[in-house]
């Protein structure tokens, strides 16, 4: 489709490529020297593609290309017209193609249509008609949308598969082996495994191939008779088989032994020193024994060990498929829903401004959950935090020195002091970090990744920004080259310790309204507090990345040699 918009130099003359003959001068409504009015749209007609669209009265024309009523062939179309019948939309078929002219300018110098809503769903028609969806109309007939095309070319147009239905229902992009659906057989076309029902066409531009043909009619089910009694449907739960073949091969086993023996001889000094009626009644008893302690526990053990397994598989895959960012969840719900909503909007932030995509932030159990699948923890410091055991400081330990990265957040600036004040136990941090492996601390250095790892940043303000940002120390600064986790990480700092409340400055609502105000500078600072957020991610997920850009221009020069 060739789309083309009229203008002063179109008033002049025409050429071959447009639908109608123009006269020359063209048309001048509402003006100085004139007596008209500008002119409202006229209702779309039947045969037009934009019937159905709601004419607004606000729309106006002040100035138009006029079309030559004299010399309009059979094969022109005329698809909108103003209120006194004058043409603004024509249309002509042109080999396989369509030419479309609208009679105004494509700005708001001769009228206010391409200002409007209006306008808008108008282009949308003319996009369906270029991808085959609606059919072009080849006379002035009245006829409705949906009727099928005569024309050779739209009988042989094909509308590729977009989104398709698995056997679950759900509409997810086709496979390989879903084939295009003729345009002109869609509205009778029956479903199969080549052409799966779902949409088919492009993006904006789509046609829809049901299940249900068009024919189909749904009733009601019939009052059921007296004595039916309905119930829904239930899942039957599967009972392992295991347990109680193992405890017949046990009893068996025994049986053939004491069988055996008996045979043998082996049992008759036993019998006669405890008596035929005593044996029965041990073997009795031992039969039983052996019964409890097969029987019970194992259906019992393997159910709880079946489920923890399925639980752990589909906690595996939904955290493998995606990465996501992630928060400590503490005693407290409204940190923890302060810390939710402000990783989901970092996330959308996230997603918006760089090439990483983020799934839904999740809050874990520091002390049960796996910690591999997160590259970074956001652990707001509560005011009282619980003591953790052995097994817990094990696990932080082995996430840190593996790679992963936590981030501490006090939430409180004046409690922002130095790691070795740390020692004296009388903070919520310093009590939380007693038992834990930390390496030497230091303030962010102005040369360090952080600072240029997405955005240029001199200072990591959230809620506040009096608080100091603490990374793991270089071995520059502790005059050690031992015992650094960064250096095994990529140069990345296992921990990362801030007093100004970053989740508290990220957060918002379902309707995207900040929950909480930030000191001093306001919105900048909420700015601010954002790019924080996404260079601490893309430090976590990079590592020394930005800093190894230094060495480019000495790597490019070798390269030259």
């Amino acid at each position: 489709i060739l789309v083309r918009f009229a203008g002063p130099r179109l008033e002049q003359g025409t050429d071959h490529l447009l639908p109608v003959p123009l006269r020359e001068g063209g048309r001048a409504l509402g003006g100085a020297l004139s007596w008209s009015k500008p002119q409202k749209l006229a209702p779309f007609e039947q045969n037009s593609p934009f019937f159905g669209l709601k004419v607004s009265n606000d729309v106006s024309v002040r100035r138009q290309v006029l079309a030559d009523p004299a010399r309009l062939g059979s094969n022109m179309m005329i698809w909108a017209r103003l209120q006194d019948g004058t043409p603004l939309v024509t249309a002509r078929r042109a080999g396989r193609g369509l030419l479309v002219l609208f009679h105004v300018t494509a700005n708001s110098d001769w009228s206010n249509l391409p200002h409007s809503g209006l306008f808008v769903q108008m282009l949308r028609r003319l996009g369906k008609l270029s991808n085959g969806v609606l059919p072009p109309q080849t006379n002035n007939k009245p006829q409705s949308m949906t009727a099928k095309p005569a024309s050779h070319d739209i009988q042989l147009a094909t509308l590729p598969p977009l989104r398709v239905l698995n056997g679950f229902g759900e509409l997810g992009a086709p496979g390989i082996e879903t084939e295009p659906v003729k345009l002109a057989a869609l509205d009778h076309f029956q479903p199969d495994i080549s052409h799966p029902p779902g949409l088919y066409g492009t993006a904006g531009h789509s046609r829809a191939l049901n299940i249900a043909s068009k024919h189909l009619q749904l009733h009601a089910l019939p009052p059921f008779p007296k004595g039916v009694r309905v119930e829904p449907y239930k899942h039957e739960k599967a009972t392992p088989l295991a347990p109680l073949l193992l405890t017949l091969t046990l009893i068996l086993f025994l049986a053939d032994g004491l069988v055996m023996a008996l045979l043998r001889g082996q049992l008759t000094p036993l019998a006669e020193r405890l008596g035929l009626a005593q044996m029965k009644k041990t073997a009795a008893i031992l039969l039983f024994a052996v019964l409890l302690t097969s029987i019970l526990p194992f259906p019992s053990m393997a159910k709880g060990k079946e489920k923890t397994a399925r639980q752990s598989e589909t906690y595996g895959l939904r955290m493998s498929l995606e990465t996501h960012l992630a928060f400590v969840r503490t005693a407290d719900p409204e940190i923890n829903r302060i810390n939710r909503l402000g990783l989901e909007a970092l996330s959308r932030v996230i997603a918006r401004r760089t090439a990483f995509e983020p799934g839904k932030p999740v809050g874990v159990d520091i002390a049960k959950d796996d910690l591999a699948f997160f590259p970074l923890l956001y652990w707001a410091v509560p005011a009282n935090p619980r003591k953790l055991s052995s097994d817990t400081l094990a696990r932080i330990n082995a996430y840190m020195k593996q790679g992963g990265v936590i981030l501490f957040d006090t939430r409180d600036p004046m409690s922002d002091l130095m790691p070795d004040q740390h020692s004296a136990r009388h903070t919520p941090l310093a009590r939380l970090l007693a038992r834990m492996d930390i390496p030497p601390l230091e303030p962010v250095p102005g040369n360090h990744v952080l600072t240029r790892s997405f955005y240029l940043l001199d200072s990591f303000p959230g809620r506040w920004k009096e608080g100091t940002m603490w990374v793991e120390a270089t071995p520059k600064s502790t005059g050690s080259n031992s015992g650094s986790a960064a250096r095994s990480a990529d140069g990345v700092s296992s921990i990362l310790i801030t007093s100004n409340n970053l989740a508290a400055a990220w957060a918002t609502d379902e309707n995207g309204n900040t929950l909480f105000a930030v000191s001093p500078d306001g919105e900048r600072q909420r700015e601010m507090a954002y790019r924080t957020g996404i260079n601490i991610v893309m430090y976590a997920l990079t590592g020394n990345y930005k800093a190894d850009q230094v060495h480019l221009p000495a790597l490019m020069r070798r390269l030259g040699q």
